[in-house]
Order: C-alpha cells, then structure tokens, then sequence
C-alpha cells in the first residue's frame, strides 16, 4: 500500500475521536522530509531530502504515528510531545519489548539510533522507531472501543492476554507514576483509596486545573468511593505485574484474514504499568465488550455476552480463572477504567487545552461508566460474572 505524504486513512485528515465522530487530529501527521530526517539517525546510509515515503498515518487521535518507506525498508515511526512521554518512560517501554521478546512473545523489535538511543529527541517531542509488525492488522482502521469482529477473534485475544501475562510477569520495575495517558493502579491498591485518590486531584497541577469546575471530592464520595472501596476490600493481597494496560482489537494483529484468525503479534505497550493481571483483563472486557459508543446503534449501552465468554474461555485455557478470579473480576470492573479517565482528564486539561473533552473524560467516562454498573444492563453483566462462578463451583 502506497499514499502520497499527506493521504490519511481517514477522509480530509481527520482521525478518530472520543466518541464515533471523526475529528481534527490533536497532532499534525508525519511528513515525509520529517520521517527523513528521523531515519537519517537510525539507518547506516541516512536517506536523501525527502527520499522517505510516508505510506500510511494512525488514525489514532492521541500520538502521531506512520508506516514509512525509505530504500526498501519499511519502519513504524512514532511521535510524542514531551508533556505526554518523557524520554526516561520511553526507554522504560523499550525495555518492556525487550523483556516480552525474550521471553518469547511477539511484538514488534525496537530499533536503536547509531548512537545506541532507542529515543531519537528534536526539541520538544520524541522519537521512536519500530520494525514493522507481522500479522494481519484487521482493526487498523477501526476506532477503539469498537468490539472485536468475530468471538473467535475474542477467544484468540483472551488466550494471546493470558501468554502476554506470563511472558511479562518476571519483569522487574516498579510501578511508572501517575501521568498523562498512563494505566495505573495506584488509588485502588492504597491503603486509604480515598487519601490516595484526594492526594492525586489536588497534587498534581496540571489535574487539579483540569478537574477545577468539577466537585471532585464531592463525587468521589457519591460515585466512585463504594466501588472503589468495594474492590479493594478484595485487593489487599494481589500479586502486581506489568501489564499491557489497553487489550483490544486494534492493537493486536492476526495470523490470517479470516475471522477464525489467531493473535499473530502484540502492539503498543504505551500504557503499560505495574497494575496486576485482572485489572489488565478487565480492561480488555471493557475496551471491547460493552458498546459504550453503541457502535450497534441500539441506543442503549449493550453487553455482548457470548463475546465475553469467548474472551474470558481463551484467557482460562492457558491461565486458570478462579471462583476467586471471578468475584474479584466483578469487582474491579467497574472501576477499572477510573485512573486512566483522570488521566485523559489531565491530557485533555493541561496538554490540549480542550474543555470539552475534559467534560466528556470526566462525566461521560470516569464518573458515567462508574454509574452504568448501577443501571439494570450493569448490574446483568456482574450477575453474569456470578453465574460464571457458579459454572466454576459445579
């Protein structure tokens, strides 16, 4: 597949938003003379002006990244500002892909500057260059969120989440802290979930901005502090591990095209923590099991229930899921989400400068998805948890 520089996967340049629109990118696609000048630093012969070709853009909205081309070689060049990525959780990344590589895992190779740096730094953003992936890319251009097309897709994805966890689970570091667009744990494992949660709102600047129209506390007391109290009552003793932090579709690949395909290689570690195995789980149940943006167009929020079984199956046929699993699972779903969304929340406050958005990271997402749990279509899901339990149990 070949573009001109500036084509995108979207029409008119947009890319995906936070809901089922197409939006205006929050970072300018790469060009080719930029691509060039980037791989003049990884490459032993460095192109000529403008000899990169940029054959596709991400339509994801929160990094710029493209499929490039320059003598032969096709890389996977990513963006990042600086407030979003640091270089020091980049190299923490690239370690991460490492580890998983040795351990048999297949995720796409790092590759290192002629000066030994996987980073490549030009002024206020980042650079990082991979070797292409293997596989068929089915959910390239379907938007996140959307669920996975066929349940032998979910039963290859739960199974491939139950591989990553063990290739992962000797790896040592500990947890990155709270930031921009990062998975975290840190709330829902203290000892005082609300100290923790109140210390993190009103701490950190560029949250505390963001969160200022809001009754933070206030709604933590209402919405958030009974689940959140609710799970961790269950956590007190889990075992942490890193964790791959946003399992669906689109970052997966698989071996063919078919909708039987299995889980060919494992993409995007960018939100990958120290958390602990179950809450990556439920996080893959959340990014693709509930049509939060009614991709259906229903107009309710809807569970697909063989879908679930299918992931959860393939999960349990290489990891054994408990009862304990099961009961803890229930629990930490719906709130599983809440630390990423204040993340968003920070990233949409502080680095883009969007209102809007902050509104709907903080009210539709971290608060409304809390409340859904609570509606009669939330409440069925947990039930339908319980009864796999009870499946369990006989």
């Amino acid at each position: 597949m070949t573009t001109s520089d500036n084509e995108r996967s979207e029409p008119d340049g947009l890319v995906h938003g936070m809901t089922n629109d197409l939006v205006i990118p929050d970072w300018p696609a790469i060009t080719a003379a930029e691509a060039t000048e980037v791989l003049g630093h990884y490459v032993a012969d460095a192109p000529r002006t403008n000899d990169a070709t940029v054959l596709w853009c991400s339509p994801r909205p929160m990094s710029a990244a493209a499929l490039v081309e320059s003598d032969g070689r096709t890389y996977f060049l990513k963006r990042h500002d600086v407030r979003v990525r640091s270089r020091e959780r980049l190299v923490l990344e690239h370690a991460f892909v490492g580890h998983l590589r040795s351990r048999g895992l297949n995720t796409p190779a790092v590759l290192a500057a002629r000066d030994g740096s996987t980073v490549h730094e030009r002024g206020r953003v980042l650079y990082e260059v991979y070797e292409p992936t293997t596989g068929v890319d089915h959910y390239r251009d379907v938007p996140s969120w959307h669920p996975f097309l066929s349940r032998a897709h979910a039963g290859a994805a739960g199974a491939a989440l139950a591989r990553f966890h063990r290739a992962a689970a000797d790896f040592d570091p500990a947890a990155w802290d709270f930031g921009p667009l990062l998975d975290s744990v840190a709330v829902i494992l203290a000892p005082d979930p609300a100290t923790a949660y109140r210390h993190l709102v009103t701490t950190r600047p560029g949250l505390a901005r963001a969160t200022a129209p809001y009754d933070v506390l206030g709604d933590y007391t209402s919405i958030l502090a009974g689940p959140i109290e609710s799970a961790a009552a269950q956590l007190s003793d889990v075992a942490t591990q890193w964790t791959h932090g946003d399992w669906h579709g689109s970052n997966l690949t698989w071996r063919d095209a078919t909708p039987q395909a299995d889980v060919a290689s494992v993409l995007d570690l960018g939100l990958s923590n120290r958390t602990f195995a179950l809450h990556d789980l439920a996080v893959a149940i959340e990014r693709s099991i509930i049509d939060w943006l009614d991709v259906a167009g229903v107009g309710t929020i809807t569970v697909d229930y063989g879908t679930l079984d299918a992931l959860l199956e393939g999960y349990d046929g290489v990891i054994t899921i408990t009862e304990d699993d099961l009961a803890t699972l229930g629990a930490v779903l719906p709130i599983a989400h809440v630390e990423f969304a204040l993340s968003e929340v920070e990233y949409f406050g502080e680095v883009l400068d969007s209102p809007t958005n902050v509104k709907l990271a903080y009210r539709s997402y971290l608060l409304g998805h809390v409340e859904w749990f609570h509606t009669p279509a939330g409440i069925e899901l947990r039930r339908h948890l319980g009864a796999s339990r009870a499946r369990k149990r006989a």
